[in-house]
């Protein structure tokens, strides 16, 4: 699924994000709204992740979607 389609698709994926991003609030998840840039610094801000990291783990959720 590309993200185009995730964008498009937020408010039914965004639980699938939420189980594998546990830490980030819901009012967060809400902010994000579908956007890539958005989610990957928010994983950064909670987890500590790298930029890669996260991109990483954001490319490895959206492909098992």
């Amino acid at each position: 699924m590309n993200w185009d389609q995730i964008k498009g698709q937020w408010k039914q994926l965004k639980g699938s994000a939420q189980r594998t991003w546990g830490e980030i609030t819901g009012d967060e998840w809400d902010q994000i709204e579908g956007d890539r840039e958005k989610l990957s610094g928010k994983i950064q801000e909670r987890y500590g992740r790298t930029k890669d990291e996260a991109e990483r783990e954001i490319h490895d959720w959206s492909r098992g979607l």
